[in-house]
């Protein structure tokens, strides 16, 4: 995580705009979307690692090639993360932009262009603390001023693109108002970033101020030329449900599963 720019905010909400992209050609505001999708359609590719998406209205495939696969062999996406990759495509959530979806627990970043193919795939590291909340005021603190309990990546839809910062130059934000971003993996004296990232298991990838780092030549290959104009960033919680984080998403695909397809209506806050 990087000093921030100060940015007044009282209490953690869900869902944020970057100011960098909030027109997008002219006037265009992402927006959420609230179409329901089939579950039962949502099927794994062959390798496991690839989700595939099909509505009556459209079939949205998802590919990755194998250099941009990273993550480390034999290890599979959660059901979860791909049934939520094919809602966004399949509802339009992402509004035809670029999206990533970070699973903390399996300390996952999948990768997405806004076709919905699959562009790459990589272990990341994320906040040291267990939590899915933001604390108040965290955006105005230095990093050695942040509690460990508070070095959280917070979970939940975020819209971000590239911005300046303090210190670090121009940097991929994915939630603006608590200054986390996506960024090369940093070197840290004594806390060997590096080999976190490298290892087979997820349960050392824990070890950011809440940021999230990836794998410079994923970062480089992957991450830049596809979100270079912004995008939107699905974090899941690791404490909180899925139906209080992505109610949307939960509402459509319990509706799915036990309404026989009919459609799911949420209303708009």
């Amino acid at each position: 995580m990087f000093d921030p720019i100060p940015v007044p905010r009282s209490c953690p909400i869900r869902t944020y705009t970057h100011p960098a992209i909030r027109t997008f050609g002219g006037a265009l505001v992402l927006a959420l979307a609230f179409t329901s999708f089939s579950a039962a359609s949502a099927e794994k590719a062959t390798s496991g690692k690839v989700a595939a998406e099909k509505t009556d209205a459209e079939k949205a495939t998802a590919h990755v090639d194998t250099g941009a696969d990273q993550l480390p062999q034999g290890q599979d996406v959660s059901d979860t993360v791909i049934a939520l990759a094919g809602w966004v495509v399949a509802s339009k959530d992402n509004q035809g932009y670029p999206f990533v979806i970070m699973d903390k627990t399996a300390a996952q970043i999948l990768v997405f262009g806004g076709d919905g193919r699959l562009r790459g795939a990589a272990p990341g590291l994320f906040g040291s603390a267990v939590g899915d909340h933001t604390a108040p005021g965290i955006a105005g603190l230095a990093l050695r001023e942040i509690p460990g309990r508070d070095r959280t990546t917070p979970a939940g839809r975020y819209v971000g693109g590239y911005g300046p910062s303090i210190d670090a130059g121009r940097v991929l934000w994915v939630d603006y108002d608590s200054a986390v971003s996506m960024h090369p993996t940093a070197t840290v004296p004594g806390e060997r970033r590096a080999e976190r990232l490298a290892s087979a298991s997820p349960d050392d990838n824990r070890v950011t101020h809440g940021c999230i780092n990836v794998a410079p030549g994923f970062y480089e290959q992957i991450v830049r030329p596809t979100l270079e104009k912004g995008g939107v960033f699905y974090i899941l919680p690791e404490k909180d449900s899925m139906a209080e984080t992505f109610p949307e998403f939960e509402q459509s695909r319990a509706a799915a599963k036990g309404g026989g397809g009919k459609r799911a209506r949420s209303a708009r806050r």
